[in-house]
């Protein structure tokens, strides 16, 4: 299964980390470095799943999730949020902002893409 991942995160570190992971798998995988430019991003874009960090500067994960999710064209699409945090509040948050799952940073790149394959159904 060869999939179309957009992956928001403001770390360059983490985006490196997460291309090397996904592209490890065969996946096609698309950066973008906040919550602004993710949405720039997914203007010429049809992922199969985005995958988000929630503490970025510009527009957090919150507001992506939200302004993905508005989109009716987008609002099918599986929504990973992939964070230092693991606080219940802010996966309850998440979650009704319109997240599907949650991982916690640092992340296992085999746990990340079985649970890639899994949202992606």
């Amino acid at each position: 299964m060869s999939l179309e991942v957009l992956a928001v995160d403001d770390s360059r570190t983490m985006r490196d980390m997460l291309n090397l992971a996904l592209s490890s798998a065969g996946f096609t995988a698309h950066l973008a470095e906040d919550g602004i430019h993710g949405l720039e991003v997914l203007k010429d874009l049809n992922p199969d799943v985005i995958i988000t960090d929630i503490n970025m500067p510009r527009m957090d994960g919150f507001g992506f999730i939200h302004a993905v999710r508005a989109e009716p064209k987008w609002s099918r699409i599986p929504i990973l949020v992939l964070t230092t945090e693991s606080a219940a509040e802010l996966k309850a948050k998440a979650r009704s902002a319109g997240a599907t799952g949650w991982i916690v940073k640092p992340f296992d790149p085999a746990k990340l893409v079985k649970a890639l394959q899994m949202v992606a159904g």
